[in-house]
């Protein structure tokens, strides 16, 4: 009788498949529950967010909390014609109307998590409140295209063109410019602000006895502006006064329009050193001026 040919068991290649099952149940577990556990900053996502939008050459655009009812509701076709839907909004401005909504531990709570304390947020509303006033104030001269006024969260620019403020060669304000700076020192009386006032000229040189140079002829200007200032009430030690000549230009020194952009009074108010703000290398928009520049003298003086 022929005895029965017995097969040998195969080893099972396939062993690895349980453990690594469980393995990916484990895994998977473990990142729900840390998805369940975590929470998103929301300040800072519209923060980062608004930054690289910015930073990209995007609209920025930022979603904030609102409680229903507190803002009536607008039709679809009024909310796409508004143009400032979809305008940067600054950092004060999110967080007053955040507070605004927000119960008093929460708002401590934002501000900490977004690094603004109380006194820098009140300081930025004050900014952003004498923005607006100097806006409202100076609103005939800039829509002539005679001033310009540029916001940050830290300060606040308003770039005057000498034209409107000096003759051809001088350092003594018009006298219909005495009551444009008048005007702008009364927003600024009070405030406390850090002001810094810097003087431009274009690239066309001065020869006379009084300025040597486009160098005095910057500083002159700048210096009788804080000279007013002072008059008119503002702390001089608030104040800073510098002469650029004709180092900064924001335009063409070819063209009588670039020429004309060029010469010009900026005046910085700020809620921190100046020397802060010019570590930024902060560049604001530049302006389009539009009308051309009176021709120079025989004498070559810059304006």
């Amino acid at each position: 009788m022929a005895r029965k040919h017995l097969h040998e068991d195969h080893i099972n290649h396939e062993a690895w498949a349980i453990p690594y099952g469980d393995l990916l149940t484990l895994l998977l577990a473990f990142f729900v529950v840390m998805y369940s556990v975590s929470s998103l900053n929301e300040g800072k996502y519209r923060v980062a967010s608004s930054s690289l939008n910015a930073a990209f050459g995007g609209r920025t655009t930022s979603v904030l909390p609102v409680n229903v009812g507190d803002i009536p509701a607008q039709s679809s076709s009024a909310a796409s014609t508004d143009p400032g839907i979809h305008q940067a909004m600054p950092t004060a401005l999110i967080a007053s109307r955040i507070n605004s909504q927000l119960p008093v531990d929460a708002r401590a709570r934002w501000a900490e998590e977004n690094g603004v304390d109380a006194e820098t947020e009140a300081e930025q509303k004050q900014l952003a409140e004498t923005a607006r006033q100097m806006e409202e104030t100076l609103s005939s001269l800039i829509l002539n295209d005679q001033v310009s006024v540029y916001r940050q969260d830290d300060w606040i620019e308003v770039d005057i063109k000498a034209d409107a403020l000096f003759a051809s060669g001088s350092a003594a304000p018009r006298d219909a410019a005495l009551p444009v700076l008048q005007q702008i020192a009364g927003v600024l009386r009070g405030n406390h602000h850090l002001l810094r006032i810097e003087g431009h000229t274009d690239s066309q040189p001065i020869r006379t006895l009084q300025y040597p140079s486009n160098w005095e002829l910057s500083a002159a200007r700048a210096s009788s502006v804080v000279r007013l200032f002072t008059q008119q009430g503002i702390d001089p030690g608030l104040m800073q006064v510098v002469g650029y000549g004709d180092t900064q230009p924001i335009a063409d020194n070819a063209t009588g329009a670039g020429r004309t952009a060029n010469r010009r009074v900026v005046l910085v108010v700020s809620t921190r050193p100046a020397s802060d703000i010019a570590a930024t290398g902060a560049n604001p928009a530049e302006p389009n001026p539009t009308a051309p520049a009176p021709p120079s003298d025989a004498s070559g003086v810059a304006r």
